[in-house]
């Protein structure tokens, strides 16, 4: 005998039973944490679009090619620019990077990979964790004192553009550890233990499988350092101090786009300051601008994970 087929069809709901009612407590529960939601979404984007929409009105009047080229100018000279703290501005992000990288992508490999249970590792974690939160200022006067100070009598430093990069890596360093590590723990298990199974040994699946993986992610939180370094004002004030001129070299002071504008924001009132202090408001919006590109691209990063 042959067993007859069953039924497995999967039994129909009767749809009046689904039927949405908008007036019943739940769903006017949800729609009132939905709305508490989104007004307090809009709520926290305010403040950027005020400072966006400010900036924008007071500094775009006054941007120009000649901001981009010229030299920030004297108390009552009409035009100028600040072309030099632009390019002192990249030439320290770029040195702050160069050192914070490196050291802050090994940290965080060593942690991730290598590290296991040690204690060390707890202690780079806690160390990176304090140095995240100290004030940028304090940064700046221990980079003052170590740096273009004893640097200065030994090593001839003083204020200069190194000294201005030291300062930032400081900054730059826990926030390239603590991404850079997160990064590499998106990476799959699976994948570390594949790159093992063909025989693989632990530096070439870390440094040839792992690291290329997390890249991206990686990439994302350098250029969010960088971004962060690039608007600090304080620790160059006590490092690379400011100039008026086009810096020779790294080992002179240099001018950068945070501290012009706070040189320039706190001239007196009166007609003879009006052009310094319409410099000001471009250099805040060039500025933004940078800081804001540099965003961007860093979201278009974490776009291209590859896990």
């Amino acid at each position: 005998m042959t067993a007859e087929p069953q039924n497995l069809a999967t039994p129909k709901i009767p749809m009046g039973n689904l039927v949405r009612d908008s007036s019943s407590p739940r769903n006017l529960f949800g729609n009132l944490m939905t709305g508490l939601t989104v007004s307090a979404a809009v709520i926290a984007l305010l403040p950027l679009v005020a400072v966006l929409t400010y900036v924008i009105f007071k500094g775009a009047s006054r941007i120009d090619l000649g901001v981009f080229t010229q030299l920030p100018p004297a108390p009552g000279i009409s035009g100028g620019g600040f072309g030099n703290a632009i390019v002192g501005t990249l030439v320290m992000v770029g040195i702050a990077a160069l050192i914070s990288v490196p050291f802050g992508l090994m940290a965080a490999i060593f942690v991730s990979e290598f590290g296991g249970k040690n204690q060390i590792v707890f202690w780079i974690r806690f160390a990176t964790n304090v140095l995240s939160g100290v004030p940028s200022i304090v940064v700046g006067v221990f980079t003052y004192g170590i740096v273009v100070i004893k640097g200065g009598l030994s090593l001839g430093l003083g204020f200069s553009a190194v000294a201005g990069g030291i300062a930032l890596s400081v900054l730059m360093l826990p926030i390239i550890v603590r991404t850079s590590e997160e990064s590499l723990k998106l990476v799959p298990d699976e994948i570390r233990q594949a790159a093992v199974g063909v025989g693989a040994t632990k530096f070439q699946t870390v440094f040839f499988v792992v690291l290329p993986a997390a890249l991206p992610a990686i990439v994302t939180g350098a250029m969010l350092a960088v971004a962060r370094a690039a608007g600090e004002t304080a620790p160059l004030i006590f490092t690379a101090l400011f100039s008026q001129y086009w810096a020779n070299g790294v080992l002179e002071k240099t001018a950068s786009l945070g501290v012009l504008v706070y040189n320039f924001s706190i001239v007196p009132g009166g007609p003879q300051f009006i052009n310094q202090q319409q410099l000001a408001w471009a250099g805040a919006l060039v500025l933004v601008v940078m800081i804001l590109i540099t965003s961007i691209l860093s979201r278009l990063a974490t776009g291209k994970r590859t896990y």
